[in-house]
């Protein structure tokens, strides 16, 4: 993974971080299919560039937000024309499964993208380690964070007298809410 870098292009001689730094920031700025908002870097889904020093072949790695995740082959296929289109002529778009996606991954930044945008953002977690090991990760059971732990605020007017309506939203990552204060439905990004 890296910071965003500008320097350089696909095609010049700088060093190996300098050619990732680019295929990152190519790739990081591939919107998300269903949340557009947001790219795949506000969203957490992407995992990892990698950049061959020798052959200039381009790897990026997708953590998709679940495994049956319809908009995968999308953000693949943009993600391959995007990083083609910045001249590298060898790209390989590949799936990382473990560690698993987490609603933990989305930036602040994609959590400010997602409130502006009318779509309350999931709360915080502190149920995902930020450096997983290897070996067994322990896993505590508990109820489900959609209870009234804590009020979710209405991206309209701030409010937090808020129901949910439907578990099931315009995609199987978002569920149907409704602000009590200023009557306006909101959809919200389910917890995972």
């Amino acid at each position: 993974m890296g910071a965003a870098g500008t320097a350089g292009t696909a095609g010049s001689t700088g060093t190996a971080g300098t050619a990732r730094d680019l295929a990152w920031s190519v790739a990081a700025a591939v919107p998300d299919p269903e949340l557009p908002m947001l790219t795949l870097a506000d969203l957490g889904v992407l995992a990892g560039v990698e950049v061959d020093g020798g052959s200039g072949a381009v790897t990026a790695w997708l953590t998709p937000t679940y495994s049956g995740c319809p908009a995968v082959a999308e953000m693949a296929a943009d993600v391959d024309r995007r990083l083609r289109a910045a001249g590298y002529p060898e790209v390989r778009v590949r799936l990382r499964l473990d560690p698993p996606w987490s609603t933990d991954l989305i930036t602040a930044e994609g959590r400010r993208k997602l409130a502006e945008a009318g779509i309350a953002p999931p709360r915080p977690t502190s149920a995902v380690a930020s450096t997983p090991g290897p070996g067994p990760v322990p896993l505590a059971l508990g109820p489900t964070r959609t209870g009234a732990a804590a009020p979710v605020p209405c991206p309209h007017c701030g409010g937090t007298d808020t129901e949910e309506l439907s578990r099931f939203g315009s995609t199987a990552c978002k569920a149907l809410w409704r602000c009590r204060a200023c009557r306006e439905p909101f959809e919200r990004v389910k917890e995972i």
